[in-house]
């Protein structure tokens, strides 16, 4: 690709992006609201990676699956080349999906166990008319195996004959049948062994070589987030803490959350090990969560009587570098990088 990632256009958007959930009361309770997504603004530019890292928990599936209007959002815009999904109804929306997919987490619960590959690779070009006749359709279905690596002599065949990165690759099949432009990778590596999560991995970039795909992926890996992504947005508790170039943000994470998930990263070299620091305090409760900025309960750098009164907004620190943070300091977590 001749442009770099930061002068490519945006494809998609979100302004101030909430999804909130409300759970049924006890018997005499009142109503409590999960606040999975809150005020997140953030945009992924056309044909790059963008990266979302963050623990389990945190909202990051949650904010792909509103992204792509599968949940209606709380509050907030989707803008997609200058169109607002938000404004849309269902029906309105139905050809913006043609050009945003996703490959979700497990590549067997995803899969109908009683369809063939063939039937479930082919089922979007059957709901959105593409191909004149099922030979037709079955070509595109054989082409599109092809390209993600499987023989075509398995069409007929169900999905528990495969084995989890065959699945996988099944998957991402299906979302390519409809040549998307944009494709929520929600996790797709974490149920699969760490051989067969390069594979995938090398797929993925190779593809995104080959027809420009933009996407945002999903993990709690900030390693495996490192390697393929060439912005990386941090999530904590529903909102981003921090955006910005992989560079950047891996080699001088701003905020302190960052920092102790960079320090995480196990170092295979035993001579070059460095001391593991360790995040003190849990997460906090979602359905309570601490007022002011989410992380003062376990950050070392807390501001008493800011951090605890006042929620951070994102600002730009250095070029394109973002931090959500009363007191952004440049730390270098990977001076000794494995």
């Amino acid at each position: 690709m001749s442009q770099t990632s930061s002068t490519r256009p945006a494809f998609i958007e979100c302004r101030r992006l909430s999804k909130h959930y409300t759970l049924s009361p006890g018997l005499f309770g009142k109503p409590h609201i999960v606040r999975a997504v809150e005020d997140v603004s953030l945009e992924v530019r056309a044909g790059e990676t963008l990266g979302l890292v963050g623990e389990s928990g945190c909202g990051k599936s949650t904010l792909g699956r509103t992204l792509l209007s599968l949940s209606p959002a709380t509050a907030g815009d989707i803008i997609v080349d200058g169109c607002n999904l938000t404004r849309l109804s269902e029906r309105q929306i139905r050809p913006w999906r043609r050009r945003m997919q996703i490959v979700f987490q497990d590549p067997y619960a995803s899969l109908n166990p009683r369809m063939t590959v063939e039937e479930i690779v082919a089922e979007p070009l059957i709901i959105h008319d593409i191909g004149q006749s099922v030979t037709e359709r079955k070509a595109l279905v054989a082409e599109l195996l092809h390209q993600v690596g499987l023989r075509t002599d398995c069409m007929s065949r169900y999905p528990h004959e495969f084995s989890g990165g065959q699945r996988q690759r099944i998957g991402i099949a299906r979302a390519l049948a409809l040549k998307p432009e944009f494709i929520v990778c929600d996790e797709p590596l974490s149920a699969l062994d760490v051989s067969i999560q390069a594979q995938i991995v090398n797929l993925l970039l190779d593809l995104r070589e080959k027809f420009g795909i933009a996407y945002l992926f999903i993990s709690h890996d900030l390693d495996i987030i490192r390697f393929i992504s060439e912005r990386i947005a941090v999530m904590y508790l529903g909102r981003i803490v921090e955006v910005g170039a992989t560079k950047d943000v891996t080699s001088r994470p701003l905020h302190p959350y960052t920092h102790a998930l960079l320090e995480s990263i196990p170092v295979p070299d035993p001579r070059r090990r460095r001391p593991l620091k360790l995040l003190s305090g849990d997460v906090p409760n979602p359905l309570c969560p601490p007022p002011g900025c989410a992380f003062h309960p376990r950050c070392s750098r807390a501001i008493v009587g800011t951090c605890d009164r006042t929620a951070p907004k994102l600002a730009n620190i250095e070029c394109g570098h973002q931090v959500a943070c009363f007191n952004p300091q440049p730390a270098y977590a990977l001076s000794s990088p494995p």
